[in-house]
């Protein structure tokens, strides 16, 4: 799919959509819960939470779309499948992240496929950790991961230097193991957010697993209760490129977003007043902006809009600390720095981050979005600033987590041709 858009701002308001990392974590606590809950939010279709969704399914959960959101009733513990259970992840980390270690709690044999650069993505040291615990993994070929066993209790151990969904894996898995456990983190917490938001997640199911210090104590055979209904929170990382947008030209409303949240990426308020944009914690216009330096440890995926908006911000502005993004849907600071470069940017890729010099304006160009949806839209808010148009090869990746973006795009008053 090709999108062309044309010169020109936008303005308006966008409500924003629902969290995939907060949705992943309900559809999993929800069909683990005691009785059916109703996550109420405006519906999205996004590929990363249909995956889950259908990993879930096949577990034996009923997942109903509803006006309101999803509808779910809970796996029938004691009639759990007795053959493998076929698993598609497609191209979701947090999925294949998440679903293993429950799979493997439950004691179900699972054929967890996969799709793009995902089996390419990095697995240890969780991988290790389950099988001490008594599980059995292998690859019958590069696209499948097939798992056996059931995993039994006792003392996990992950460094914090890794991804967090490994850990938020475990946290939303043990409980259903039927003798204590401990989850100990050893060393500096990379997306510390991440694991608050499974730890608030779980605890609107009921459980709240006491810790000492960076050790997770669980007790056997807890579960988790179901709350009847809860309201998915709008999603930060992906209002980032609305916001972006806003602190490149003004005129736009972002609403849907709780400035509570344990969403890590909430920060790209913060981010963008010290470039210069003017606001608050819920709104931004746009301002002088000016080059910073920004340390991506715990917001890897705010990344590509910040560049977007750094292309064009006065002096330098440093990325660090982001050598992550190289393993995520595309090499992601490779990526970045092609495409911003391509529509007349001056980016320089380092080992682990990029290096931006603002210009006054972008020229526009022909882009391709790497199969990356963070990618894609970073491209179109980058044509924001192009004094002439931007065409996007490759635009149908938005779909992985926001398909409604060229609706929305749209709505917002750009010109957007759309060619399948």
């Amino acid at each position: 799919m090709k999108v062309i858009l044309s010169p020109g701002g936008i303005s308006g308001r966008v409500t924003a959509i629902p969290s995939k990392s907060h949705l992943h974590r309900l559809l999993i606590l929800a069909s683990l819960a005691d009785k059916p809950t109703l996550l109420r939010f405006k519906h999205s279709h996004a590929e990363d939470i249909n995956a889950t969704a259908a990993c879930l399914s096949a577990l034996g959960a009923n997942i109903e779309t509803a006006t309101e959101g999803f509808m779910v009733t809970p796996v029938n513990l004691r009639q759990l499948p007795q053959k493998a259970a076929l698993l598609p992840c497609g191209e979701s980390g947090s999925t294949l992240r998440f679903m293993l270690p429950v799979v493997c709690a439950l004691g179900v044999s699972g054929e967890f496929k996969m799709a793009g650069r995902l089996p390419e993505r990095p697995l240890a040291p969780l991988d290790t950790e389950l099988t001490r615990h008594g599980i059995r993994l292998w690859k019958p070929d590069h696209n499948t991961l097939c798992c056996e066993g059931k995993l039994t209790a006792g003392a996990y151990t992950l460094p914090g230097n890794v991804s967090s969904q490994y850990i938020s894996g475990l946290l939303m898995a043990l409980p259903m193991l039927e003798k204590n456990s401990s989850l100990t983190v050893e060393g500096q917490i990379e997306s510390a957010d991440y694991i608050a938001m499974t730890l608030q997640a779980m605890e609107s199911f009921g459980f709240n697993p006491a810790s000492d210090q960076d050790c997770y104590n669980i007790c056997d055979g807890a579960g988790f209760t179901s709350p009847g209904e809860i309201i998915v929170e709008g999603d930060w990382s992906n209002a980032a490129f609305w916001l972006c947008a806003a602190a490149m030209q003004g005129d736009i409303e972002i609403t849907g977003l709780n400035k509570q949240s344990a969403q890590g990426d909430r920060e790209i308020c913060a981010i963008l007043e010290r470039m210069g944009a003017i606001g608050d914690r819920h709104q931004i216009s746009g301002g002088r902006l000016r080059g910073v330096e920004i340390d991506a440890r715990a917001i890897p995926d705010l990344v590509p809009a910040l560049c977007a908006v750094a292309a064009v911000s006065e002096g330098e502005t440093i990325v660090k600390n982001a050598q992550r993004l190289r393993l995520k849907e595309s090499d992601r600071l490779a990526a970045t720095a092609q495409v911003l470069n391509l529509l007349g940017a001056d980016v320089t890729e380092e080992p682990g981050g990029l290096r931006i010099k603002g210009v006054e304006k972008l020229t526009g160009g022909v882009v391709d979005s790497w199969g990356d949806h963070r990618i894609a839209m970073m491209a179109a808010i980058a044509s924001l600033a192009c004094e002439g148009s931007v065409t996007i090869t490759g635009a149908e990746a938005v779909r992985k987590s926001y398909p409604a973006f060229w609706d929305d795009f749209r709505a917002l008053g750009k010109e957007v041709l759309v060619y399948e």
